[in-house]
């Protein structure tokens, strides 16, 4: 990020400003407590690539079991040159950042200016800048920069956000705290496998909950997935997820997905694309356009059937089909959800058995349920009549290979891919995570620091799964995708994906959590974690 306009640094007042910042302790729990009779381990050859080398780093190491290391970063410091202050806008040219500062400026607002954000994603074709920050204030408490925020808000100003400097993906020295599970398949006795919230897509639970539940030796959140009604069914997964040889939701065709399997082929990632189709025994063949959510809205995109706006993966969008086809498996709950248009309840044989002309029935514990709206419940009345077969198949495809779906396969979806026979390849702009009427996404989300959640694979098949906390000031500042990257290159990974984050990055240890929760409201609920369980 590099400046066009350098203005005065406003004083600051000679105090401490880790006293001002958020770096309340948390609590000693049991995990921290044999963490700290350990051996510090200080690695000078092998430290994280997250700020200058000569920051301090300490790191404490414990085995949970045979072939499962748990290992607690802590890495920097918080630095004196960063502060609170106010984005205006994020916009796309020099010429509308001027026009904004002008306008500040008859405001009455005169210490604003403006940022040249140089960086792009590694995979956009598109050259020069991304965009242009507005800016205005430098302070050492949030509450300073959030008044300032009401002052513009009051003048009309929109879309404003209160943000940290050492969050911006330049230079600083943290502090970062990263977590880290290292999994030796070929000595852990248990399983790495997912798990649903609460067992079933509807709905959402805590990772501390779900680990607590299945009886965990660790865990670490998992795919992103459906917040609230507006996106679709609360707890769906917004993209692939399969588990114990069953296809529970779609992919997010053309994004990344952690594979894991536990006989014979190693885990994996890669660039996955699902194809359903439903088979009536008259022969008419019918695209489903999704599995086990709510009909019309879909959420990341990247679906099929002529969905708007696009049919492209687009990140933390939720693209609509008035005329959808899907499945319902007892996976789901008890229901499917409710609404215009028709079902057809299948046996386990695949027959016909009932028909219903409304949206919300029960679902049965053996065969599935096939609702369809628009176009797509014509089709279910003309070709799955009572006592008609109808047989619907899936083709999962990875990496331009059909991937076998047996009972030790699971996948979880993520994204983007951030390394791929060991060296950094982020494809944020091919995942969606760039929208381009709005670069500014992309800078929030990829470039800026955020809490992660990251999975990895080792040469020799030893699994990775990483958090590194953010939005925290004074206790950890985060990390973007690049960083991202480098991390987990720097702990050996040769593969490697990043997962949800945010608010949702979570991991516990023994009973445990050991991240920090970013949203104030404090751990999120979420729709599936990735569990160590013997």
């Amino acid at each position: 990020m590099k400046k066009l306009w350098k203005k005065p640094i406003l004083p600051i007042a000679s105090i401490s400003l880790a006293s001002v910042m958020f770096v309340n302790a948390i609590p000693e729990t049991p995990v921290q407590a044999k963490l700290n009779v350990q051996s510090q381990v200080q690695m000078k050859n092998h430290l994280l690539p997250l700020g200058t080398p000569n920051l301090q780093e300490k790191r404490t190491s414990m085995n949970l079991a045979p072939g499962v290391k748990y290992t607690k970063i802590n890495r920097g410091e918080t630095s004196s040159k960063d502060f609170y202050t106010v984005d205006v806008a994020f916009v796309e040219t020099q010429k509308q950042a001027k026009k904004l500062l002008e306008s500040l400026k008859k405001d009455g607002f005169k210490n604003a200016h403006i940022i040249k954000e140089s960086d792009r994603a590694v995979d956009d074709r598109k050259k020069g800048a991304l965009g242009y920050i507005v800016r205005i204030g430098q302070y050492q408490l949030e509450a300073d920069a959030a008044e300032m925020r009401n002052k513009l808000s009051e003048k009309g100003y929109t879309g404003l956000r209160t943000v940290y400097t050492g969050e911006d993906g330049e230079k600083t020295t943290g502090p970062w705290v990263v977590n880290v599970l290292e999994v030796d398949q070929d000595r852990f006795h248990g399983h790495v496998v997912p798990e649903l919230a609460n067992g079933a897509v509807a709905g959402k639970e805590t990772l501390t909950q779900i680990s607590d539940r299945k009886d965990a030796i660790a865990g670490v959140n998992a795919g992103y997935f459906v917040m609230g009604e507006k996106d679709g069914t609360p707890g769906d997964l917004a993209g692939i997820f399969a588990s114990k040889g069953q296809l529970v939701s779609e992919a997010i065709n053309g994004r990344s997905a952690l594979i894991l399997s536990t006989v014979e082929e190693k885990a994996n990632i890669a660039s996955v694309s699902t194809l359903i189709q439903a088979t009536s025994s008259d022969g008419a063949v019918r695209e489903v356009d999704g599995l086990n959510r709510k009909p019309g809205l879909i959420r990341n995109c990247g679906g099929v059937g002529g969905d708007t706006t696009t049919e492209r993966a687009k990140h933390d969008f939720t693209c609509k089909d008035e005329s959808e086809l899907i499945q319902y498996t007892s996976v789901f709950g008890e229901k499917t959800e409710s609404g215009d248009g028709m079902e057809v309840v299948v046996n386990h044989a695949g027959v016909v058995a009932e028909i219903r002309n409304k949206r919300g029935g029960d679902i049965p514990s053996s065969g599935s349920v096939l609702a369809g709206t628009g176009e797509a419940a014509e089709w279910l009345r003309d070709h799955a009549r009572q006592g008609m077969k109808i047989q619907v198949k899936s083709k999962i495809i990875g990496d331009g290979k059909q991937l076998k779906l047996d009972q030790t396969t699971s996948m979880i979806n993520g994204g983007p891919r951030l390394l791929k026979n060991g060296e950094i390849s982020i494809n944020a702009v091919e995942e969606g995570f760039h929208w381009e009427e709005d670069p500014g996404f992309y800078y929030r989300f990829g470039e800026r620091r955020n809490p992660r959640t990251l999975a990895g694979i080792k040469e020799n098949g030893n699994l990775l799964f990483v958090t590194i906390d953010g939005r925290a000031p004074g206790w950890s500042v985060g990390a973007n995708f690049e960083e991202s990257a480098n991390v987990m290159k720097s702990l050996g990974a040769v593969d490697a994906i990043n997962l949800d984050g945010g608010g949702s990055t979570t991991m516990t240890v023994e009973d445990d959590r050991v991240t920090r929760p970013s949203d104030a409201a404090g751990e999120r609920p979420i729709a599936d974690g990735i569990l160590l369980v013997e």
